[in-house]
């Protein structure tokens, strides 16, 4: 009989064994997947939005933060948005060559807003981990354009206006 019980521990020991492998290989081949490199490495939000306009710009199907904060550029070209009722990408309308782009980051999420002289419009918003989108009033507008992000922590308000031509940007936090 103890050689019964100790096949069995063995087996189990093994299968345990096999299955924790298996499942931390998984894990390394879908982190590889989702962080695009084999160092783990996790990318910055200015480095993720250079990668993203270098993909707008080359023809391959490759794939800031608080008031003042972020990154203007010009922009002239159109940008795909996703619709909410579809998920599906459609183009957003075509920016004036001197519209100035920025995106401002809070806590609840990042949003991209542009300026086309006085009128504010958001391009894009995206709630950060543990926050949803509450509302949002995209524009365009002549006064400001906001997004409301809620998550357990509280909810943050950002609102973006157009100064000189140029997106500016403020939030707050309510717990």
């Amino acid at each position: 009989m103890p050689s019964r019980t100790f096949l069995a521990l063995a087996g189990w020991t093994a299968a345990a064994v096999a299955a924790t492998l298996t499942g931390l290989a998984a894990v390394e081949i879908i982190g590889d997947g989702i962080t695009g490199s084999t160092d783990g490495q996790t990318i910055s939000s200015k480095q993720a939005e250079q990668q993203l306009d270098a993909a707008k710009t080359s023809p391959s199907p490759d794939p800031g933060q608080g008031q003042g904060q972020g990154t203007d550029q010009a922009t002239a070209t159109p940008t795909p948005t996703a619709t909410p009722d579809t998920g599906t990408a459609t183009p957003a309308p075509t920016a004036s060559p001197t519209a100035v782009r920025k995106t401002f980051s809070t806590p609840g999420g990042t949003a991209i807003a542009v300026c086309d002289g006085a009128t504010v419009r958001l391009l894009s918003w995206a709630p950060a981990q543990g926050y949803g989108v509450d509302s949002a009033d995209p524009g365009p507008d002549d006064e400001h354009a906001e997004v409301k992000f809620e998550g357990s922590a509280g909810k943050v308000e950002l609102r973006v206006r157009c100064a000189n031509g140029h997106p500016s940007g403020s939030w707050k936090q309510d717990d």
